[in-house]
């Protein structure tokens, strides 16, 4: 058995009715740990627990981290998890309850990552973010579900952020013949490492992340997605903090699901009736989750938009 779970595909009325076409939703946010992170992460622990791994470390501020706290907590192997200093509390408590060692350490994720890889062993396993094989063919396994319910969307609709479910999504399209199907890849303004690698035609390391929406907080985004902006129909879109925010919120008043910021993005193109929708009839949105949301903190991110 697999440490992700099969996650529900459901047609989305609200969401269908603000768009006006058919939005399908992928509730990766209900994976055990809050987010699709659980499938890549799953495999990866397993893979590398399989070839002798002792300890698990990884560097994350919220949902990867978290997804390997799990792994290791199921699988019975520690965890190291090193995150920098604009991790929630919250994310840091929900660390400690899966029994994860938490080392809080620089002021932005690559800071975090340098520590992090300094300290993995020889009998220790690094459990990257988002830059791994390993994780890509697990992400792909959202799109081996909605192969295999029969849905074939005109479009797919996800967030970026270091570009690991970009990557697994593709792996996941082109495996099933689906080559041809359009990606929407959105980021907030202020988090857009993937719209600046579009751009310059290869990664490019963002000077700060500006966005709230820290988990897209990759200053530089993986050469493979890069790779894939030039051998798939991949459009790179940008929203507002506002906008994510109030998808959050109209989101969980609609499928009573709190997702954080960085999946209120792709939401926001749907109940903002984006007109990049405009050519698709039917549109798969992978809801990726957050587990480190709260509500009252989504407000008081929203109140300074006011």
């Amino acid at each position: 058995m697999p440490l992700h779970v099969e996650t529900p595909l459901v047609e989305s009325r609200p969401l269908s009715l603000s768009s006006g076409r058919s939005v399908w939703l992928k509730l990766d946010a209900l994976q055990p740990p809050g987010s699709f992170k659980m499938r890549g992460v799953g495999h990866a622990c397993e893979t590398y627990r399989a070839r002798g791994a002792r300890r698990f470390v990884s560097s994350s501020g919220g949902n990867a981290g978290l997804a390997v706290a799990y792994a290791g907590r199921v699988l019975s192997v520690s965890v190291t998890v090193v995150v920098p200093e604009t991790t929630t509390k919250r994310a840091v408590e929900l660390l400690r309850q899966e029994n994860a060692e938490v080392i809080v350490h620089g002021a932005s994720w690559q800071e975090a990552n340098e520590l992090a890889q300094s300290l993995v062993g020889a009998s220790d396993a690094f459990i990257h973010p988002f830059d791994d094989p390993l994780l890509w063919q697990g992400h792909a396994t959202m799109i081996d579900e909605v192969a295999r319910s029969g849905l074939k969307p005109d479009a797919v609709v996800l967030s970026v952020g270091g570009g690991g479910l970009l990557c697994g999504v593709m792996e996941g399209l082109h495996r099933h013949g689906w080559g041809q199907v359009p990606v929407l890849a959105v980021e907030t303004q202020g988090a857009a490492s993937f719209n600046s690698a579009v751009e310059a035609g290869h990664p490019v390391e963002l000077e700060a992340i500006t966005s709230i929406a820290t988990s897209l907080g990759a200053k530089r985004v993986c050469e493979r997605a890069a790779q894939w902006s030039r051998e798939h129909p991949i459009q790179s879109l940008l929203v507002s903090d506002p906008s994510a925010l109030d998808a959050c919120e109209r989101f969980l008043a609609d499928h009573r699901i709190l997702v954080e910021p960085a999946c209120g993005a792709s939401l926001a193109l749907a109940y903002e009736k984006a007109p990049e929708l405009e050519p698709f009839s039917t549109i798969l949105v992978v809801v990726c989750g957050g587990a480190t949301a709260t509500i009252d903190q989504i407000r008081q991110w929203g109140a300074k938009f006011r």
